[in-house]
């Protein structure tokens, strides 16, 4: 890029951004000159990722919180609107897999965690953020996603499931707002990727043979800056 900085001023909110793909999500946003929010339970893990962020020369504000907690995204919107007055990225990458069982075994106490995180929070962020986002002048939404969230498979169907209905509100939303102001969504499928995640899902996989979650990071910044039409939705198949 011939402008090392292509997102400087604007503002990042990025879930999940403790590990992972949010996490290199969260440093590629900074490095391309956006200041970002970065959320997870884990405090010691988010100051790991600003400590990174600084190194790069980016900036970025810790907001420790469980997506799960009641009232915890209301306070999140309260205090950033309280110190900015537009939101411009909202980025959901936090994401809860239940263990991997047939149908008939679902564990309904997991399966509780994950509609609770993948869905009902992602509802609330949504609306608690529309109006920071409309607010900006191209406020994007960027929703990662899974493959088992469209193509059911086996043993996936509680992780799955809550992926589908997470995609549906996305694609909802985005109809919603397309023509009453320049809110944009995309649908991002991160693909095979190396994460603690898909270690869980894959215990027997060579993490070498899966791309890194950087690219994935980096891939989200590229969308953002080339942008694109509202409920895109693309996957991420570079190869390590």
């Amino acid at each position: 890029m011939a402008d090392s900085k292509p997102l400087d001023g604007k503002l990042a909110l990025v879930t999940g951004s403790s590990r992972g793909i949010g996490a290199e999500t969260a440093k590629s946003l900074a490095k391309a000159g956006a200041h970002v929010v970065l959320t997870g339970r884990d405090v010691k893990a988010l100051e790991a990722v600003e400590d990174e962020i600084h190194a790069i020369g980016g900036s970025s504000t810790i907001a420790p919180l469980d997506l799960a907690e009641v009232d915890a995204i209301s306070r999140l919107a309260a205090a950033i609107s309280g110190r900015w007055d537009k939101l411009d990225y909202l980025v959901i990458s936090a994401a809860y897999l239940p263990t991997l069982t047939p149908v008939t075994q679902i564990d309904q106490k997991q399966f509780s965690v994950a509609i609770t995180t993948n869905v009902l929070a992602t509802q609330a962020l949504l609306a608690a953020f529309d109006p920071l986002l409309k607010r900006a002048d191209a406020g994007r939404v960027i929703g990662l996603t899974s493959s088992v969230g469209s193509d059911a498979r086996a043993y996936w169907a509680a992780y799955g499931s809550t992926k589908a209905a997470f995609e549906s509100m996305l694609d909802s939303y985005a109809q919603e707002v397309e023509k009453i102001g320049g809110v944009k969504v995309a649908i991002v499928d991160p693909g095979a990727t190396r994460t603690a995640m898909r270690a869980k899902a894959y215990p027997g996989e060579d993490p070498a043979t899966v791309k890194s979650a950087d690219v994935v990071g980096d891939r989200i910044v590229e969308l953002l800056v080339e942008d694109f039409a509202t409920s895109h939705r693309e996957r991420v198949v570079k190869h390590p």
